[in-house]
């Protein structure tokens, strides 16, 4: 987890001593984390050389300092902390400040817990040195099962050897199991007076409300920009490296909020340049356009100069410039542009330069909000587009040519605008001639429209009749009888190839519980879609032309579906027909042979069966299925 240090060189005026207990201490002129006297001789990164050892030298986090503070002074220290956070903001440092912070014994051995750590006490320099024994350090990352838990919670019962605390730092806590967050939970509600537990993630949504419910939770939030340039310019004074405002200023934005991150590009940065390091070192370094060739390239194509726009953009690649890094930047650039026309304050960012300033301002006073939105929306879409597509500056370059030609077409509101004034001009005969032509000079008819209700907000347009032409055919639509069963509303659906389906799904998935005309109430039975009711619903409203209501119960049985109705009632009537004299004698004959449909001749169907002279009712009306024959 990274570490956040502040540098200054700068000390409190003589009579004060620093303080992190007034959450308005301003954190960007804290002090810098200085190499410890008699530190090994081979390079350290900066971020790890620079790490905060006190609450002092953190930057961002003024909140949880004040709690802290308070909570020291009044005694009320929880006994379980978790801190959540992007990555490399210091959650793992100030874990280890924090411990140092509860087991400091002051230079002359007997203080308490303070939220000045001494450093120089034997916890202070063990703890700081990672090798005390009362405070151990568990990456759940590597250590997620419940063994490990059962291991800790068996220390957990024995006192701290030579500290106030025993202080378990778990760091990734969102990536132990669930078995072995449950094997945690009872000693994390009562664990002994002498345990305190800290807890540190990236991903607090990961961790079971019953863990969050137990500890107190701080948000240590990014970075501003500014602070963490304010903080890489001293780092590099501290380092003896010089570097360009500008260029501190880049590197800061690509940190992105982090502070490690931020340290491990500065490190980078001065080894680059030798200990001097330039605007243009660090463009190269991270891939990054001349900001002002960005201000070009956006303005060029949102005023339709696509054939600048694409020189441009050739010219930024061949320098090294990366389609998706530039397509990045613009889309930043669409962002910040927005924002100044709404707020023209925003253009006084201490990050942005007088250019930019200046020319931000010039460019979002001549685009209008729909346009810039649209940009937005381009640009977002685009830049996926070229992340994953086999060319990235041919798709960066289409993208540009996208968002110019559209960039030319009037908002949605001229359009809307010019189209109600045409058809006021139309109705009041100001408009294209009666016998032909319209506002363009075009020789045919033009479209003779009328504006009734005043033209208002609720004006209808209505076409007038052309009395050269023919009269228009309003085809009405036929709608079919509304069902009265819900047999009639299958076989409704079954009579169109494009409904045939559905109705295959009525049959087979649905359980009737109610039904009336425009109402049905079923019981969905096992395979059945989720959206059937709502096909159901808009298909019906369609063949009928009334309103349907289909609603789902759960509670109600319903009755067997159709299909399930159909298969009953064929097994009665094969159990019927399996009486039959003839049918019986048939079977008899043929032990192999079943009975497997049953159709009774046309206009013989008597439910109470006319026998002929043979006593049947079935003559030629039954199928069997065998291995014997007749």
């Amino acid at each position: 987890m990274s570490d956040q240090i502040e540098t200054a060189s700068e000390t409190a005026p003589e009579g004060e001593t620093p303080s992190a207990k007034s959450a308005d201490v301003a954190e960007t002129t804290a002090p810098v984390a200085t190499p410890e006297p008699g530190a090994k001789s081979e390079y350290q990164v900066l971020a790890r050389k620079y790490r905060p050892k006190s609450f002092d030298e953190l930057i961002g986090h003024g909140p949880m300092v004040k709690t802290l503070s308070n909570a020291l002074e009044s005694g009320r220290l929880a006994h379980a902390f978790i801190l959540t956070g992007v990555r490399g903001i210091g959650k793992t440092t100030t874990a280890r400040i924090i411990a140092r912070a509860l087991n400091c014994i002051g230079a002359d051995g007997n203080g308490g817990p303070t939220i000045e750590p001494c450093g120089v006490c034997e916890h202070c320099r063990a703890i700081a040195e990672d090798r005390h024994v009362d405070v151990l350090e568990m990456d759940a990352a590597s250590r997620t099962g419940v063994d490990d838990i059962r291991e800790l919670i068996e220390g957990v019962r024995y006192r701290p050897t030579s500290a106030r605390y025993k202080i378990y730092i778990i760091d990734e806590v969102h990536m132990l199991s669930k078995s072995a967050f449950n094997a945690l939970l009872k000693t994390l509600e009562e664990p002994p007076e002498h345990v305190k537990f800290i807890f540190a993630t990236t991903e607090i949504r990961k961790i079971p409300i019953t863990v969050l419910s137990r500890c107190q939770r701080f948000d240590l939030r990014r970075v501003q920009t500014d602070e963490l340039a304010a903080h890489y310019t001293r780092i590099a004074g501290l380092e003896n490296a010089e570097i360009e405002e500008e260029a501190v200023t880049l590197i800061a934005r690509a940190a992105d909020g982090s502070v490690r991150d931020g340290m491990s590009l500065l490190d980078q940065a001065i080894s680059h340049g030798a200990g001097k390091v330039t605007t243009q070192q660090v463009r190269d370094m991270l891939g990054l356009s001349d900001r002002s060739r960005i201000f070009d390239l956006f303005d060029f194509t949102m005023k339709g100069e696509i054939n600048e726009a694409l020189e441009l953009l050739g010219a930024q690649y061949a320098l090294g410039g990366d389609p998706p890094v530039m397509l990045q930047d613009m889309l930043d650039l669409t962002h910040w542009l927005t924002r100044v026309k709404l707020s023209p304050d925003a253009a006084n960012d201490p990050g942005v330069s007088q250019i930019e300033r200046e020319r931000g301002k010039e460019i979002a006073a001549k685009l209008a909000m729909p346009q810039l939105t649209r940009a937005w929306q381009m640009l977002l879409k685009g830049l996926e587009e070229t992340r994953i597509a086999p060319s990235p500056i041919q798709a960066a370059e289409m993208i540009l040519i996208r968002l110019a030609y559209a960039a030319e077409m009037p908002p949605p509101g001229d359009l809307i605008k010019k189209l109600r004034q045409d058809m006021n001009n139309a109705g009041n005969g100001g408009g294209a001639p009666q016998g032909g032509g319209n506002g363009g000079g075009s020789g045919g008819p033009g479209p003779r429209m009328q504006v009734v209700n005043g033209g208002g907000a609720s004006a209808v347009a209505h076409r007038r009749p052309d009395p050269l032409g023919e009269p228009e055919q309003v085809e009405q639509p036929v709608y079919a009888k509304m069902p009265e069963t819900f047999e009639e509303v299958a076989e409704l659906l079954g009579k169109d190839r494009e409904t045939t389906g559905l109705a295959m799904q009525v049959k087979n998935y649905m359980h009737l519980v109610k039904y009336e005309p425009g109402r049905i109430e079923f019981r969905p039975a096992r395979g059945a879609g989720s959206d059937l009711s709502t096909k159901l619903i808009k298909t019906l409203n369609g063949l009928t032309g009334h309103r349907w209501l289909v609603s789902v119960s759960e509670r109600e049985e319903g009755a067997p579906t159709l299909k399930e109705q159909e298969l009953e009632a064929l097994e009665q009537r094969k159990a019927d027909a399996s009486q039959d004299p003839l049918v019986r004698a048939i079977l008899d004959g043929l032990p192999k042979a079943k009975i497997v449909a049953v159709h009774l001749p046309p206009g013989q169907e008597n439910p109470e069966g006319e026998e002929d002279e043979s006593g049947s009712v079935y003559d030629d009306a039954f199928y069997l299925e065998g291995d014997d024959e007749l």
